[in-house]
């Protein structure tokens, strides 16, 4: 891990009252700089936090929006929790599965996309919803889907 990651790391954790609280932010940021929150990984973060192993293993493997595994440049979370799943978000997840010639739970092999299915993105009044990397995009369908997929294709072109 690297040195001003460390330095964040502390410096968040010494915004609480407990090092414990400070997981989840640790987490967050050490993941920016890695493909993935490996057992490694782990470990120094508990380290660094003084802090059992096991919690941040909980923390890491417990929230979708930690991954303990590589996960592509784009990483595509499709709704298909009840709001969602009553607009056609399954019927989506098959479109996406069919372009992007992947399984759920799987990568392109240019390492490109990763398509997963999560329970609840919390924005049941704009479904079908998924997530890519940070950014929420609602009201789909598959057209919209084909759209971005290819602004996505091109942004990795520029």
């Amino acid at each position: 891990m690297q040195e001003h990651v460390k330095e964040q790391i502390n410096e968040i954790a010494g915004r609480y009252r407990t090092r414990r609280s400070a997981i989840m932010p640790a987490l967050a940021l050490v993941q920016e700089t890695v493909d993935s929150l490996h057992g490694d990984i782990l470990m120094e973060v508990a380290n660094l936090l003084d802090v059992p192993e096991i919690w941040v293993f909980e923390v890491a493997t417990f929230y979708e929006m930690f991954h303990t595994e590589p996960v592509g440049k784009f990483h595509i979370q499709l709704c298909t929790n009840v709001s969602c799943m009553l607009a056609q978000a399954e019927q989506l997840a098959q479109h996406l599965e069919t372009k992007l010639q992947i399984s759920r739970g799987g990568t392109t092999p240019d390492g490109m996309f990763t398509l997963t299915t999560v329970e609840c993105l919390g924005s049941c009044n704009t479904a079908p919803v998924m997530m890519v990397n940070r950014d929420y995009h609602e009201n789909l369908d598959e057209q919209r889907i084909d759209d971005l997929l290819v602004q996505f294709r091109q942004q990795m072109e520029h």
